[in-house]
Order: C-alpha cells, then structure tokens, then sequence
C-alpha cells in the first residue's frame, strides 16, 4: 500500500484500533492505498477523555499564546502545499491544481483563526457610576466536527483552527472514504506545539457520527455532507442537549439571461460544474434560462469538453457514487431530456486509469422533454438545464428547491441581478460567478435544506457557535453619587 495503515490520533499519539478495517482505495486507479479502522463509542470516549484532561490548560492560555501555535502551524502548511495536495491527489482523485487550490484555501482560514485575537475581544462599558460591565468569550470545553470527502483538508479548517483559537478541544472524524488527509494534519499541528489532546481524530463509519452526537461531554458538534444524514445529525445532537450546525447538500440554480457575456458565462459555469468533478456543495447544477440563451448554451457545450477526464478532470469518488451518476443520467435521458454532452461516453488516453472512476461533463437539456427535472442533489459533473419566460418565474422555480446554499444570475443588467440577489432563496449569491464561495471573514452558509442550526460555520459568524459569552458586573467602591444601579 502507498500509504501507513490510517490510525486513530488520541492524545498527541496515533493509537491502533483492534476493530474491524476497510480499505481506502485510490479513485484515480481503484488501488488500495491505506486502510482504516471502524471506530467504536469506546475509541470516541477514549478520544474525548483525552481532550478533556487537556482543556484546563488549554483554555487557560491567552487567545494571543493559542494564535501563535496556530501561526506556526500555518507556516508549516504553507511549506508542505504540494506534498499535502499529493495527498489529497491520491484519496481523493482532484487535479494537483484543484489539491493545491484547496490548501491554499486552509491556510487563508487558518489565517483568519490567527486573527481571532483582534475580533473576539468583547465589550467593556461602565453602565452605571461606579459600575462596569465587560462580556468576553468563554470556551464549550470538547467540541467535534464530522467531515466529507470532497474537501479532505479544506473542511476541517472550516472548524478545527477556529474551534481551538477559542480555547475548545476537538475531536474530528474524517470521511472513511479520504482519512489519510487528516493523519497529515495531527503531525502538523504537533509539530507547531499544540499541546496533546487538544486535536484529537477518530476515523470511522455511522457507529463514530453516532458517538459523537450521543456523548454527553461533547458540547457541539458541526457536520457536513448530504442533506439526508445532516438532518439525522442535527436532530440526534440537539435531542442531546448539544449545540449543531449540520451543513447538507444542494443543487443551486443558476439564472442565465440572453444579455450575459457569452464568454465569461460559458467558461464559468463549465469550471463550476466541473471543478472537482461537480462533487461540491456550491457547483453550478441547474441553468434556468430566461428567453433565448442558446449561443450560451452551446458554447458551454464547447467548454466542458475541454476537462478531459484524467487531465483536467478528476474521477469520482468511488465506484458506487460514479453508477449513480450513470444512471441518473439514463433515466434522464429515458425520460425525454436530451443529452448535450453525455459523459458517460469518453475516449481513454494515456493518462486515464482504466480501473479509475472516472465520468465526462454531462449536459442534460429538459426544455421540451415533457418531463420534470428530479430535485435531488446529483452530486457529479452534470448540468441540467430548464426554462423560464421571465426573471420572476425563474426565482419562482428557485423558490421551489428543497436547498438554499447558491443561486447566481448571468447578466449585464444591473436592476436584474439587484433582482436576483435580493430575492433568490439562498444563502450565497453569484452575479456572473459560478462558485459565489466567499472569502474570509465573511462566512459560508446556506439556506432551507443546506443548513439546520444557527449562524454559519466559517469566518466571524462561527465566533458565536464556538464559544459562549461570558457577562461580569463589577463594584468596587461606594459611590458618593448614586443612580438606581450603583
């Protein structure tokens, strides 16, 4: 195997588990590189003991001394990229470009995490005379985030730099698809000096997310994934009493008007649709076209057969997510749609495995079909397209989808995309912008069906799910002029 058999990380140290394994296979050739271990509760309490024996001391250092820790682990980051997005190439199939963006993408969050010293520094005000009131931020104690295998390293620098700049301890359960990601950080930051216990990871299936969600010293938990199990977990923490920010699926809708920029709008949503192989929460999934817009149309045709499948695209994540997206595509097309580009029909070349999972851009055209495009996130390189007579009807059909984390509109005309923006359902809002991710601080977060709990999950809004406000009222001498408070 390429890589060391994964291990749980318990206390600064990788720690083997006598429980059952599975392998983690390459998408890229259908290898097996690694295996890792089905956790059980008793390795999450193993995992939590260790985080609560080190948060005394952790909690006790000043937000400025945990931010120095985490500099110098940015600083590592920032001299292993490549190596990391090597990783990542490996278990989760993406380009080295798309590896390399994603890293580069950790360190800016961790950067924002660097910061928190200069944005979580609470209120000071003397309310009455003689009378102060002060409010600052108090850590949960043992926190966890439950993570998917699209963003290996991205993800868990959503929640882990930003959980432990405040003072939490935390417990982080990768996908078992992608664990290998999560190994590479545990070194790094021990190499930066964070102090054992405090960065926790136990790998694992349902029986872990179960744990965590039950465990009684675990006072928040965030998730992502689909929007089937974000539901499960929101429900199954807050029926214990924790806190929960569940991060679930989506399939944003795109409003495409005859007046956009052909270019511009061709290459971008082709790079949306296709970027990671479609399997991203914010890729462009639905084109609602508004009037005419078929030169647009057919120059995102030309566009997306430019990712070649091994080259400038990556495989899907397995062999199971890849037949599903097969035969979406056949019932789609048993419906009635038609298929503008259909990547189940690609040449192999050279630099394609044929024992990888990979799938070509997929371009379905429901206009005219007779038939209802499905609501279900698809979750792969494919790109379906429906109508509208107007802008209004448009966001109407938006309105209409179960999920809310982007919607964007293509055009030139100011007042429309206003329009757009102000009315679209969703919590992420594109104007010529495929991916409308935004950067930090400003934070990431969906609507509807996106997202189940308060607050978003990364940049200043993520402040508040971390940590709790603490409010001290203080006296300390008699007054010789008094209000009604002092």
């Amino acid at each position: 195997m390429k890589y060391p058999e994964v291990k749980n990380y318990i206390n600064g140290e990788f720690v083997s588990c006598t429980n059952q394994r599975i392998d983690v296979d390459s998408p890229l050739t259908g290898e097996i590189i690694s295996t890792v271990p089905l956790s059980l509760y008793s390795d999450v309490d193993l995992a939590v003991k260790a985080a609560l024996n080190a948060f005394p001391a952790w909690s006790g250092m000043t937000s400025k001394m945990r931010s120095q820790i985490l500099y110098t682990y940015r600083q590592i980051v920032e001299q292993n990229v490549e190596s990391l997005a090597a990783v990542i190439h490996d278990e989760n199939g993406k380009t080295m470009d798309e590896a390399i963006a994603e890293v580069r993408k950790s360190i800016e969050l961790t950067e924002f995490a660097c910061s928190i010293p200069q944005i979580a520094v609470g209120d000071v005000l003397e309310v009455s005379l003689g009378v102060e009131c002060r409010s600052e931020y108090a850590p949960l104690g043992v926190v966890a985030c439950i993570n998917p295998f699209n963003f290996p390293h991205m993800v868990p620098h959503w929640t882990v730099p930003n959980a432990i700049a405040l003072g939490n301890c935390i417990v982080l359960k990768p996908s078992e698809l992608t664990p290998v990601t999560a190994m590479k950080m545990a070194e790094m930051l021990k190499q930066a000096g964070l102090p054992d216990g405090v960065f926790n990871i136990v790998n694992g299936a349902k029986d872990v997310v179960e744990a965590i969600c039950d465990h009684p010293d675990i006072k928040a938990v965030s998730f992502v994934g689909s929007t089937p199990v974000a539901q499960i977990v929101y429900r199954r923490a807050t029926s214990n009493l924790k806190r929960c920010l569940a991060l679930g699926g989506a399939k944003n809708h795109l409003i495409v008007l005859p007046d956009a920029n052909l270019e511009l709008s061709a290459s971008d949503i082709a790079a949306s649709m296709c970027g990671s192989a479609g399997q991203r929460c914010m890729a462009a999934s639905v084109m609602i076209a508004v009037g005419n817009v078929n030169p647009i149309i057919e120059q995102l045709c030309v566009e997306v057969k430019k990712y070649i499948p091994g080259k400038k695209m990556p495989p899907i994540i397995s062999k199971l997510s890849r037949q599903k997206l097969v035969n979406y595509i056949t019932e789609a097309e048993n419906s009635g749609a038609r298929l503008l580009v259909d990547g189940r029909k690609f040449s192999n070349d050279e630099i394609v495995d044929a024992n990888g999972y990979y799938l070509g851009p997929t371009i379905i055209d429901w206009r005219n079909s007779g038939a209802q495009m499905p609501s279900e996130e698809v979750f792969g390189p494919v790109f379906e397209i429906i109508a509208a007579k107007s802008v209004e009807e448009a966001l109407a059909i938006q309105h209409e989808s179960p999920f809310g984390n982007a919607a964007s509109a293509f055009t030139q005309n100011g007042a429309i995309a206003k329009m757009v923006a102000q009315n679209a359902s969703a919590g992420m809002i594109g104007i010529n912008i495929g991916v409308p991710v935004p950067r930090e601080p400003f934070s990431f977060g969906g609507w509807n069906a996106s997202k189940f709990g308060a607050g978003d999950i990364t940049g200043a809004s993520s402040l508040g799910f971390w940590s709790q406000l603490k409010k001290v009222t203080s006296k300390w001498a008699k007054q010789e002029i008094t209000d009604w408070m002092s």
